[in-house]
């Protein structure tokens, strides 16, 4: 009797091993993605989600665009991060790169804004952004200036030494700004001779700093310096949330989209479980917890917003009629002798 026990005991025990390593094979993938606001917003309202329904572990590798591009392209053969967001001047150059892998054909493609789908669907925008003007109301209303309406707004005389732009060598937001009001004079992406020529005896006395990305702005906004800069709906949101007193404007002459754009990376270790996040993050039930907490603009049509970005977007269908679009392809293929002039000619 005491044997079987032994034989009893040991067949239990043998039962519990063998299933913790099934309980351990949980698997985890990784999604590259900006930190701050946008992480917070996905893991702690998003992806928990896709988890439950996967039982996978998602799990989010901070940086900047760049950043993260530099991470792929240093571990090209053997990536270990699966799903990517890049804002899409940085993807456009990651797919030229081969960094990324065509998504699968699913249903939900067509639910997104046509501008939302990359050329032979190598990604997909899933946040819509609009680079526009945002300005101090604070300093406003104690100068008794009506709000800003256009882009040429900044090489008004009387925002001198109150306007802080964005380094179009490092932001996407300064490159919008300097591209609208380059092409207000006359230029294009493939002319940039007006706005290079006249910056500096339009803007450029208006500018008490160029500032490497928006991180700054918060502070400069509260001590009075920031009267006027570039920025998105989402990033004005996130400042409004601080209690910081700042607005949004589209200009007349229309915003720039700017999109996060999403891709499944090429040779990464889980293929299909990584075409299967990517579809889930385009989807409507997950842009719209996305749009409620983190204030993230959606791309796909059938995604609904909070009320208050409602009232202060007005109808996205509208508005995203209204958006000028760079030419990335050009853009890149010009970028680093833009880079080089901007920093030797405008911030020099």
């Amino acid at each position: 009797m005491k044997l079987i026990k032994t034989i009893a005991a040991a067949a239990a025990l043998c039962g519990l091993t063998a299933a913790i390593p099934a309980f351990a094979q949980s698997k985890t993938i990784y999604i590259g993605m900006n930190g701050g606001p946008m992480e917070k917003a996905y893991t702690s309202q998003v992806l928990p989600d896709f988890e439950k329904a996967n039982d996978v572990k998602v799990v989010v590798v901070p940086g900047t665009s760049s950043d993260i591009l530099a991470k792929l392209l240093a571990n090209k053969t053997n990536p270990q991060i699966h799903v990517v967001f890049l804002d899409d001047g940085v993807m456009a150059r990651a797919v030229s790169m081969g960094v990324c892998k065509k998504l699968d054909d699913a249903p939900v493609l067509k639910e997104l804004y046509p501008f939302a789908r990359m050329k032979d669907d190598m990604g997909a925008g899933v946040q819509l952004g609009m680079t526009g003007i945002a300005y101090n109301t604070k300093l406003f209303k104690e100068k008794g200036w009506a709000p800003p309406t256009s882009w040429l707004d900044f090489a008004d005389p009387k925002y001198k030494g109150k306007v802080v732009f964005q380094s179009a060598s490092s932001s996407t937001f300064g490159l919008h700004g300097f591209l609208e009001i380059n092409r207000l004079w006359g230029g294009s992406e493939q002319n940039v001779e007006p706005g290079f020529t006249k910056w500096q005896s339009t803007v450029g006395p208006n500018v008490v700093e160029y500032i490497p990305n928006s991180a700054k702005i918060s502070e400069m906004v509260q001590t009075g310096e920031a009267g006027l800069f570039p920025l998105t709906p989402t990033g004005v949101g996130d400042l409004q949330d601080k209690g910081i007193p700042v607005a949004y404007v589209s200009p007349k002459e229309g915003p720039v989209l700017l999109l996060v754009d999403l891709c499944v990376v090429n040779n990464n270790p889980d293929p299909q479980l990584a075409q299967k996040l990517a579809q889930f993050l385009l989807s409507a039930p997950a842009q719209t917890k996305a749009a409620i907490a983190g204030k993230q603009i959606p791309t796909n049509r059938l995604a609904t917003m909070p009320a208050s970005m409602q009232q202060s977007l007005g109808n996205l269908d509208d508005l995203v009629k209204k958006v000028n679009v760079v030419d990335w392809d050009v853009i890149n293929a010009h970028r680093a002798q833009w880079d080089a002039r901007w920093n030797s000619q405008i911030e020099r």
